[in-house]
């Protein structure tokens, strides 16, 4: 059998190549606390010895809803190395979602890291009557601990050996719910071999230097579940950040050679950058500007003149060299991952000799089916990236990426209808994704098959595209664009208010509140300068017509963002409908 077929193989080449003292890492009361390789083996052969006392089988699911820290990692392998699959929860998930997961799976039990969270279940217990046994990370009143559980499996003398031996890389491993924008969330099946063999075919895209990691993607999301698997048989170390807030924070504290980001994080990054830099005065505003600039005509380093790359090495010494201290002084890979990436901001970052590579997947694939290489010939800007090696993709003659390979999903948990809608006749797995495959082998994102819509002169408008590109500009924090069967295309707008502010007190303008800023007519003219610049290079057709300023942003709890920060256009049509109505009224 080999190393990377199922998940406990990834701890025994640890164990065997990597043992070392900080193995992984989670904040506690604001200091790091590292588990060493022989801590996080013995924390979790002693859970699952636990569990195995508990009455769990191979076969069993496990609930788990915790933000990133170790504890997510332990469990995980306590209970993979029985056969027990890992059902994890989304912390902003509903009480209703909930429940229908728990009853869905049939999770025997759940971890819960927190008294918030295990409030939510909670709440979910007593409204829709639910019977699950709970575990909790932090001492919460009321609950069982952790530790119990520890100090229950080191009492045991269990063989686990003969347990570890009957998972085979056919057993589920995982069973994560999709979260769709209509209808009940859909189980995706993941096996040992589907996730692993991902990782075997993405392992290149690490290089050697790295030896820390920083993590703050969601570990129930299957993009930083399957690079954390992937940074495990690296050996590389992983420190798990607290939160979102102290993001920068964490990263110059860690200083990580390699992390995973959504493109939104690598925005903010660049929009704080280039108003710092644009802050500067006289020759120190002059050069960074120049450097800027540069930055954006990047090309992949094999078309990059001579002339350039002497400009672009004194450009690196006098400002790039500053975001590279900036990220921690270390950062040489970032992989970008969830939507698409502006090419500019791919462009920039390299010629800061930082690394993004931009990937393309979905949880039904485990995830990735195409990415972008760090090797210097091997990465072309706007597109994906190549498609991995063991992966077989095609283009549908609508234009739909189907994909068939070991990573794929044989399907949804329990629901044969959806499964037999996601395959076609030869077995490849629809994507639901528009793209193209260039000449020279890399994949290419256009739109989302369910999003593009037509307008009333019965031309295609792929809103993705519009978006990516509106999203350059830094008074835009969120778009959608709208339109389907009218005659022109409109954009919903959530402007990026601290820059708004900054502008508006730069000219005079008072800023009382985001409602009545909104409402301003230099606002409106300013934002109408925005979007008319960045339709230029759109056809007649495609350009956005007419806009609307929002006062409140999208977010996750209020239901109009899937948890990796995707638009749910279907619940914003619906939310929005009087306010897009009333677009299509005036003009």
């Amino acid at each position: 059998m080999n190393r990377l077929n199922r998940l406990i193989d990834i701890l025994d080449n640890y164990k065997s190549q990597h043992e070392k003292p900080d193995m992984v890492a989670g904040k506690q009361n604001g200091r790091w606390r590292y588990y060493s390789t022989a801590e996080f083996i013995d924390l979790t052969d002693s859970i699952s010895k636990a569990l195995l006392d508990r009455g769990l089988v191979n076969g069993d699911r496990v609930a788990l809803m915790s933000g990133n820290r170790p504890e997510w990692n332990i469990i995980d392998f306590a209970c993979n190395q029985l056969g027990i699959a890992i059902v994890p929860l989304y912390p902003t998930l509903s009480a209703q979602d909930l429940s229908y997961i728990i009853n869905d799976a049939e999770a025997k039990l759940i971890f819960v890291s927190n008294q918030e969270l295990a409030a939510k279940i909670d709440q979910a217990i007593n409204e829709h009557d639910l019977n699950i046994e709970m575990y909790s990370f932090d001492q919460v009143p009321g609950k069982q601990h952790i530790d119990l559980l520890i100090e229950k499996g080191k009492q045991l003398a269990t063989d686990l050996v003969p347990y570890k031996d009957a998972v085979v890389p056919d057993d589920l491993l995982t069973l994560i719910y999709t979260s769709g924008t209509t209808g009940k969330p859909k189980g995706v099946f993941l096996t040992h071999k589907n996730i692993l063999s991902n990782v075997d075919a993405s392992e290149h895209l690490v290089p050697d230097y790295a030896k820390k990691a920083l993590s703050f993607l969601p570990l129930c999301h299957i993009f930083e579940r399957m690079v954390v698997y992937m940074y495990l048989t690296k050996g590389i170390t992983i420190n798990y950040a607290e939160n979102l807030d102290n993001i920068v924070g964490d990263i110059n504290d860690v200083k990580p050679h390699i992390f995973t980001t959504v493109p939104r994080v690598l925005e903010k990054v660049y929009d704080k950058v280039v108003e710092k830099g644009k802050s500067l005065t006289k020759i120190k505003k002059y050069i960074f500007l120049w450097a800027l600039d540069l930055g954006h005509t990047f090309q992949e380093p094999s078309k990059n003149s001579v002339f350039y790359n002497i400009k672009l090495e004194i450009a690196r010494r006098l400002v790039f060299s500053k975001w590279k201290e900036a990220l921690g002084g270390n950062v040489g890979l970032i992989i970008s991952g969830g939507a698409a990436l502006q090419e500019r901001l791919a462009r920039v970052f390299w010629a800061a000799d930082i690394k993004v590579l931009e990937g393309y997947g979905l949880t039904e694939t485990s995830p990735v089916i195409a990415v972008n290489s760090p090797i210097e010939t091997d990465i072309k800007f706007g597109t994906v990236g190549r498609v991995l090696d063991n992966l077989d993709v095609k283009i549908a003659d609508d234009g739909e990426i189907l994909v068939k390979g070991p990573s794929v999903t044989s399907g949804y948990y329990k629901n044969k209808d959806a499964t037999r809608e996601a395959f076609d006749e030869n077995g490849y797995f629809r994507t639901g994704d528009i793209g193209e495959l260039t000449p020279d082998g890399f994949l290419k994102i256009t739109d989302r098959k369910k999003e593009m819509f037509k307008t009333a002169g019965g031309k295609y408008i792929s809103p993705q595209a519009l978006e990516n590109k509106f999203m350059e500009s830094t008074l835009i924090a969120q778009i959608m664009v709208v339109g389907e069967n009218q005659r022109f295309p409109a954009a919903l707008i959530v402007p990026a208010f601290e820059e708004l502010e900054k502008w508006a007190n730069r000219r005079g303008i008072p800023f009382e509140s985001r409602e009545s800023i909104i409402q301003k007519a230099q606002v409106i003219d300013k934002y109408q300068q925005e979007i008319d610049r960045l339709n230029n290079g759109f056809g007649q057709w495609e350009k956005v017509k007419k806009f609307v300023l929002l006062a409140n942003d999208w977010t996750i709890d209020g239901g109009e963002l899937t948890p990796k920060l995707s638009l749910k256009r279907k619940v914003i049509l619906q939310k929005l409908e009087d306010t897009i109505t009333q677009i299509y009224q005036e003009s």
